[in-house]
């Protein structure tokens, strides 16, 4: 976790969380991951973690079948409190459709997930990863917020570091073009 905690850290310095004058520089990492974007190709996705906040186990195996966005947040990241209700947005509109979307939370304290929740009024699911090992080791968290859309496969198709507003017609798009593809077991 430290080590994730120092690039969190580093991250604000280079204006990845914190809320600065500019924007900072928010990139699709997709390519750089080895997924492409159309192909669709590499291994499915595999973590456990715990649900917030009753603590029972969560297998993202379980999500075969569906189209998943998985937004990494943290309580303290200023762009998490605009980016979460987006995504809620987003499992309104699509989630009849077949879309989940999860919030996997990597605060060191689950206390602070609560109140962040209260004032944000985010419902989404939540997710915990302890001692951020699953973004850490799994999914390459660079910045805070990212965000992953994941193909019915379990296959990562897109990542985003960072957030935007402009953000919501890509993920529409995208998440329209994997409802559309059929599931393949």
């Amino acid at each position: 976790m430290r080590h994730v905690v120092s690039l969190m850290v580093g991250a604000l310095l280079l204006g990845g969380c914190a809320r600065a004058p500019a924007m900072p520089p928010l990139t699709d990492r997709t390519q750089e991951a080895g997924q492409g974007s159309q192909s669709g190709a590499g291994a499915p996705l595999s973590f456990r973690v715990t649900r917030y906040p009753g603590g029972e186990p969560y297998d993202f195996a379980s999500e075969r079948g569906n189209v998943v966005l998985l937004d990494v947040w943290a309580t303290w990241c200023e762009p998490c409190r605009d980016a979460l209700p987006t995504y809620e947005a987003l499992a309104r509109e699509y989630g009849p459709k077949g879309l989940k979307v999860y919030a996997l939370n990597v605060d060191e304290d689950p206390r602070a997930i609560a109140p962040f929740l209260q004032e944000t009024k985010v419902t989404l699911p939540i997710l915990q990863d302890a001692n951020a090992q699953v973004a850490e080791r799994t999914l390459k968290v660079r910045v805070m917020p990212t965000s992953f859309l994941i193909d019915r496969r379990g296959v990562v198709r897109h990542v985003r570091e960072g957030f935007a507003e402009d953000f919501l017609q890509l993920y529409q798009t995208e998440i329209e073009e994997l409802l559309a593809e059929p599931a393949k077991r």
